[in-house]
């Protein structure tokens, strides 16, 4: 199964997320999300695979999440998935999805351990390096 990743070009954390998939040799499958949204099935399936609520899903920063008051706790899961699947923006990203799991890659190197050879060090946009595996403190 090759990876893949649920993607927004115009989002730096999820293009070095792509990249470090890329520099670990892998041609993964892009999904950009904004232009192909998950259908509810998939969205729950992804949300399962991850083990994480849709709360931790939500996205806050550019999207209408304060407009449309999602920061209510008395919203059930089921109104925040309605949310997400009716403004797919308030998906955060990137997801990836390798045979060894699902996650959120925030910040972008919690993808190394799903990639079966990630590279060893890689460069972000904003010029931090990452080096895998990590060196102990």
């Amino acid at each position: 199964m090759p990876a893949r990743i649920y993607h927004n070009p115009n989002c730096g954390t999820s293009r070095n997320t792509l990249a470090m998939i890329q520099a670990s040799g892998e041609t993964p499958e892009i999904i950009e999300y904004l232009k192909t949204p998950p259908a509810r099935e998939e969205l729950l399936a992804l949300l399962a695979a991850m083990n994480i609520t849709p709360r931790d899903l939500l996205r806050r920063k550019g999207t209408p999440f304060d407009e449309l008051g999602l920061d209510n706790p008395a919203l059930s899961d089921d109104q925040l998935i309605n949310a997400m699947l009716e403004h797919p923006i308030l998906i955060n990203r990137p997801i990836v999805v390798t045979h060894k799991g699902a996650r959120l890659c925030r910040p972008s190197e919690l993808v190394l351990d799903l990639l079966d050879t990630p590279v060893a060090r890689f460069v972000k946009e904003d010029g931090e390096e990452v080096v895998w595996p990590p060196k102990p403190s």
